[in-house]
């Protein structure tokens, strides 16, 4: 092993550990990575820019503007509400999963599942069926969709830019559509049974309710004429309360000890977690409450604005509001809009809820006048869930969003330009024709995924460089090389598989091409069909709620458990390596 050799995987090792760890935003972990390259020498300053200016960096960036321009024309609510129509359970997720499939193999699919999230939520109440029967599904066909056409990830595409720039051959757009669509199929099919016996019903959310099966967290305010004033936290809550529990007592900002045994005092403030409705009818027992995102109380419809709602909003993947508190963001001032609960499947909240950092997957409870629901859903960092009247369409931009779309795909099928530049020339059509705002285009490109291929490709690039992806390469064949090439496809399947459900789907297959390219060229074959399998394997984790952002979206609205993802996900899993193993060796050959 030579001294780049050791440097690069070490290199590997931090950062696959920082991957795993979660410690850190994974487009921080690839840019401590590229530096780390940089300093150590391991690849020469272009070959560390060279993400920045990657065909697959650019193509997504583009693909993120494009997939705007039909979410914000309103072209896939059209769709949605039609989907949303359907009364009989089967046919709606039938219809659903097969509708999410055909529309993600074209746009990100992050996009897709914002749009018809609250949709089909709406509808599933509406027709008195559990969402939870119809939430995992949509997420899973947006993943088997999007390996149906090389611009249905970025997976697809990073997986074809790191190929060509080893010196392979890249894929065209439709190449992997035969192999994909046997997957929907198998994907469909599998889920159309697993919703019945293996998805959980969770019930129908009440018209009434908050309508997410969910617990919240609240911060109350206990006035001066409150009853909760000279009670102890152990008996503040009275047995019939229901599903509500005291977790905190601040007082001066600051947590009080022993809050079970504190005494309650005018001014102090309550962390309540537990069902909404239980938190809402404590809260009007004791004559508490709410407060506003900046820690003031508020007051109801002080303002004078009509007809508030309660609505419920998610914080989607890649939105500018992760990381940041309530309070810093100055949330209420920039939504007009109050926070009055938050709903994390991971409910270790002990703090003032405006000092908590947000998350993916977040729930904020907010009350709100119906002219912030339009801002809200305006944010491509917000999913406004509920069953809420949808924005108005225009049928004008609508056409103009999918002709464009349209013609990018068919001028890149032909081979009359390629990906990049054809996607480049349609965001430019949608701002030209006024389909986007320069402003809607900017904030529909989610810079972490941009940041973060951009980061991992120079890793690619020392791996294959100092000789790291062909050592590792050697020693797998070494292991199952006597198996023959089948043996070792399932092998670097079954790996990406593995990485991609404890770290990001572009940062495994970035770490797993050059191998599988290194394999292919020391077993003397076509490295086509590994390439396939990193692809497909990266693309589609089923197995937990963390593996893929849209799987993070339906765990928080559907109210999941962890256990949910693995009992219908795994088998999902092990069926598409199966198929997988049997099927690319037919549609892309090892001779070449």
């Amino acid at each position: 092993m030579t001294p780049d050799m050791l440097l690069t995987f070490l290199v590997l090792a931090g950062a696959v550990a920082l991957f795993v760890s979660e410690k850190m935003p994974p487009e921080v972990v690839a840019m401590l990575a590229l530096a780390a390259l940089l300093t150590l020498r391991l690849v020469s300053t272009e070959e560390a820019l060279s993400g920045f200016s990657s065909p697959a960096t650019v193509t997504v960036a583009a693909m993120f503007v494009l997939s705007a321009g039909l979410q914000q024309s309103g072209s896939l609510n059209r769709l949605g509400e039609a989907i949303a129509r359907i009364r009989w359970g089967w046919l709606l997720a039938l219809v659903l999963m097969l509708l999410t499939a055909a529309v993600s193999a074209f746009i990100n699919n992050t996009a897709a599942v914002a749009v018809f999230l609250p949709l089909v939520i709406a509808a599933a109440v509406a027709n008195n069926l559990p969402p939870s029967k119809f939430l995992i599904p949509l997420s899973y066909a947006a993943q088997f969709g999007g390996v149906c056409t090389l611009i249905g990830t970025s997976t697809n595409l990073l997986v074809d830019s790191m190929a060509r720039q080893a010196g392979h051959a890249g894929f065209t757009i439709f190449e992997f559509s035969q192999l994909g669509i046997l997957f929907v199929a198998a994907g469909t099919v599998y889920m159309m049974i697993a919703r019945r016996f293996l998805l959980p019903d969770l019930g129908v959310p009440q018209q009434a309710d908050s309508g997410h099966a969910g617990r919240y967290v609240a911060e109350l305010l206990v006035p001066g004429k409150s009853g909760a004033i000279g009670k102890r936290g152990a008996e503040l809550l009275p047995e019939d309360s229901g599903d509500v529990v005291l977790l905190e007592v601040f007082r001066a900002r600051a947590a009080v000890p022993s809050p079970r045994a504190a005494e309650i005092a005018p001014g102090d403030r309550l962390l309540l977690r537990g069902n909404w409705n239980d938190i809402e009818a404590a809260r009007r027992k004791l004559k508490l409450r709410h407060l506003h995102v900046d820690g003031e109380p508020g007051e109801e419809a002080e303002d004078g604005e009509h007809e508030r709602v309660h609505a419920e909003v998610m914080v989607a993947p890649g939105s500018h509001l992760v990381g940041h508190t309530l309070a810093s963001l100055r949330f209420a001032h920039m939504y007009h809009a109050r926070v009055q609960g938050l709903h994390r499947h991971r409910l270790a909240i002990r703090q003032p809820l405006d000092h908590v950092p947000l998350a993916v997957g977040d729930v904020l409870l907010l009350d709100a006048p119906g002219s912030a629901l339009e801002l809200m859903r305006a944010d491509p960092g917000l999913v406004v869930l509920g069953q809420r009247e949808q924005a108005r369409t225009s049928l004008r931009r609508s056409l103009l969003a999918l002709g464009i779309l349209t013609a990018v795909v068919a001028v890149a099928a032909a081979g009359l330009m390629s990906i990049v530049a054809a996607a480049i020339i349609g965001c430019c059509m949608l701002l030209l024709l006024r389909v986007l705002q320069p402003e809607e285009a900017y904030a529909a490109i989610d810079w972490r995924v941009v940041l973060l291929l951009a980061g991992v490709l120079p890793l690619g690039i020392a791996l294959q460089k100092s000789g790291a992806a062909a050592l590792v390469a050697d020693f797998s064949i070494g292991l199952v090389g006597g198996f023959g090439p089948v043996a070792t496809l399932a092998v670097i399947y079954i790996m990406t598989s593995l990485l991609t459900e404890v770290m990001s789907n572009n940062a495994s297959a970035a770490l797993v091409v050059p191998i599988a390219i290194a394999t292919a060229e020391s077993l003397g074959l076509d490295s086509k069909p590994f390439l396939v399998a990193v692809a497909f394997a990266a693309s589609t984790s089923f197995a937990t709620p963390i593996s893929y952002q849209t799987n993070t979206m339906v765990y928080a609205a559907g109210g999941y458990r962890f256990s949910d993802f693995v009992k219908v996900g795994l088998p999902l899993n092990v069926i598409f390596i199966v198929m997988a193993v049997i099927l690319i060796p037919r549609h892309f050959p090892f001779s070449g």
